[in-house]
């Protein structure tokens, strides 16, 4: 049987979801933001299949990864040679598989707005577009959402509770994710140079020999990557810490000094 005469499964909304282990909600939302292609129609029946089901398990996976829907719809784009690339490259373990030690949860929304001590829905949606949560079932507004990176969720509801606004950390988080864009752009950049020296920019491996070697390089890079931003920032976190201690220090001493002489001019 040719892969032509292969049967496709058909699924309604409802059993593509429960198939991919997301929500009617999510599928539709990935389709408004172009993720997932128009179902099928007949009649008023949308019908999906299993190009649909391995899409979203896909996007599942990279979601898990701690990827954004903007970084997901990028890297779709950029895939124009076929369903099965991913496959020949070896992308699916390289890039699907979770790197770090993210831990996953699950939280009603009044329990995440009471973790992160604020009931805008704006923050919400930033929580979302950053990777953080995605919601859960069919709800709208959403009544429980999956928390993607519980450690970082803990670390913010820790800054609330000390007096920092979520407005205030967000966009802390929103300015660090551009440059570790950046970052990573140039690391991975640098990474495709060198296949592209190697054998030419939009190789695609011909042998295992050479999957595996594009596999390992890949691998190497997201480990140095990972090992460079972490060591980097906390260096940067030390110095600024110690830039501002002086800064404040010298405020305070200032203050004191400028206090002392308000007290000796009032007892003249």
């Amino acid at each position: 049987m040719s892969s032509d005469d292969k049967p496709t499964t058909e699924y309604r909304i409802d059993d593509l979801a429960r198939a991919a282990g997301t929500t009617t909600r999510n599928v539709r939302g990935y389709q408004d933001r172009g993720l997932l292609p128009r179902p099928l129609r007949r009649g008023r029946i949308a019908i999906y299949t299993d190009l649909h089901l391995d899409r979203l398990k896909v996007i599942n996976d990279l979601l898990r990864r701690g990827f954004t829907i903007r970084h997901i719809g990028e890297f779709f784009s950029g895939i124009q040679r076929g369903d099965d690339l991913a496959d020949v490259l070896g992308l699916r373990e390289v890039v699907a598989a979770p790197w770090g030690n993210t831990t996953t949860t699950s939280v009603t929304a009044d329990q995440l707005r009471e973790l992160l001590n604020n009931s805008n829905p704006a923050y919400v949606t930033r929580l979302i577009d950053l990777g953080l949560i995605t919601p859960e079932g069919a709800e709208d507004p959403p009544a429980s959402f999956t928390v993607l990176d519980q450690e970082t969720i803990d670390a913010y509801a820790r800054l609330v509770r000390r007096g920092l606004t979520l407005n205030s950390i967000l966009s802390v988080h929103e300015k660090l994710s551009a440059q570790m864009d950046s970052a990573a752009e140039a690391l991975i950049s640098a990474g495709r140079a060198t296949i592209a020296d190697e054998y030419k920019d939009g190789w695609i491996p011909q042998t295992a020999a050479e999957s595996d070697w594009a596999r390992d390089l890949l691998v190497e890079l997201r480990r140095a990557g990972s090992t460079i931003a972490h060591n980097t920032l906390d260096r940067a976190l030390d110095r600024d810490m110690a830039r501002q201690l002086g800064d404040y220090l010298a405020i305070a001493e200032r203050d004191e000094s400028s206090g002392d002489d308000d007290r000796r001019q009032s007892t003249r």
